[in-house]
C-alpha cells in the first residue's frame, strides 16, 4: 500500500503535472477533490479524483493486478458513483507500477451480460522514460518506466533528483522515488543513490513509515483473531474470511473479546451482520 499512497501523494502534490502526463493537456486550474466515496468497493488509499473544469479525472494506482472485488467492477461502481455526484465527464486511469505478465494488467474493460464499460490502462514498464525525467513532479515514476539498462536509468533519476534546488521539494521528490524504486530495484542500490537522511526528514517518509507499522499491528490483531476462530468453530467460509479482512484494528480488537462469548458460529454471523434465520 505504500507504494501507492507515494503516487497519491505526489499527485495531489503536483496534480498539474499529472493531468499533463495522462491527458496531454496544460490545465490552467486542477482541483483535488475529497469525495466522500470511500465506502465499499472502493479501495481509497490508492484512489486520487482531480477536477479540471467540467471534467473529473480519476487515477487509481495498482501494485498488483489482482484485487476484491475486481478491479473493473470497481472502476464502473466508482464512474456510477463519480456520474451521480457530479454530473460531469468522467476519464478513468488505472496506472499499474509492477511489471507483470498477468492478463489482469492489460484488461480494459469492465463487461458482463448487459453492461460494457471501458477505462484506460497505463503500465509503467511500457513507458518512454523521457518526460519523467524532464518534469520532477514526475521522476518518482521514472524508475519504473521503460529501459533497456535500468541502473543507469535509477542513477540519472538520482541525479536529476540532486539538481532540484528547493531542498523541502527534493526532500519529497527523493522520498518518494526511493519508496517506488523498491518495485524494481534491490534496497542496497537505493540506500546508495539516496542519501537516507534527506528521506527521512521527509513528511511523506514518517507517513509511509507510520503506515506501514499500523499495517503490520493490524495484520497481527487479525491473525490471532483468526486462529482462535479457526480454533473454535474450524475452517470458516469465504465470505466469513473476506468480511474479517475488510475490519479495521479496532473492530478486530472488538470481534476478539466478543468472540470469548460465542457459543456457534451463528453468534459470529450475527456480529458480522449477516441475517439470522
Amino acid at each position: 500500500m505504500s507504494y501507492d499512497n507515494a503516487c497519491k501523494y505526489l499527485a495531489e502534490q503536483y496534480p498539474e503535472a499529472f493531468v499533463g502526463w495522462l491527458l496531454g493537456v496544460t490545465p490552467t486550474k486542477v482541483t483535488v477533490l475529497k469525495a466522500e466515496l470511500n465506502v465499499e468497493p472502493i479501495h481509497a488509499d490508492s484512489v486520487l479524483l482531480l477536477r479540471v473544469g467540467n471534467l473529473i479525472l480519476h487515477i487509481e494506482f495498482q501494485t498488483l493486478p489482482q484485487s476484491k472485488p475486481p478491479l473493473p467492477f470497481r472502476v464502473l461502481d466508482y464512474k456510477v458513483r463519480l456520474k451521480r455526484t457530479y454530473g460531469c465527464s468522467v476519464i478513468q486511469v488505472v496506472v499499474f507500477l509492477k511489471e507483470t505478465t498477468s492478463e489482469l494488467a492489460f484488461q480494459n474493460e469492465y463487461r458482463d451480460e448487459t453492461t460494457t464499460h471501458k477505462y484506460r490502462v497505463v503500465r509503467l514498464w511500457e513507458e518512454d522514460s523521457n518526460p519523467f525525467l524532464q518534469n520532477p513532479a514526475l521522476l518518482p515514476l521514472a524508475p519504473l518506466t521503460k529501459s533497456d539498462v535500468p541502473e543507469n536509468l535509477i542513477a540519472e533519476v538520482a541525479h536529476q533528483v540532486n539538481e532540484i534546488q528547493d531542498e523541502e521539494e527534493k526532500r519529497r521528490i527523493s522520498s518518494c522515488t526511493s519508496i517506488l524504486a523498491g518495485l524494481r530495484f534491490e534496497e542496497d542500490l537505493i540506500r546508495s543513490l539516496f542519501r537516507e537522511d534527506i528521506m527521512k526528514e521527509s513528511v511523506i517518509y514518517q507517513s509511509i513509515l507510520k503506515e506501514g507499522m499500523q499495517q503490520g499491528i493490524q495484520e497481527g490483531v487479525k491473525q490471532l483473531v483468526m486462529m482462535l476462530l479457526n480454533s473454535s468453530f474450524g475452517t470458516l467460509e469465504s465470505r466469513l474470511i473476506e468480511k474479517i479482512d475488510s475490519l479495521s484494528v479496532q473492530q478486530l480488537q472488538e470481534l476478539a473479546i466478543a468472540l470469548l462469548h460465542f457459543t456457534s458460529k451463528e453468534d459470529l454471523d450475527a456480529w458480522l451482520g449477516y441475517p439470522q434465520p
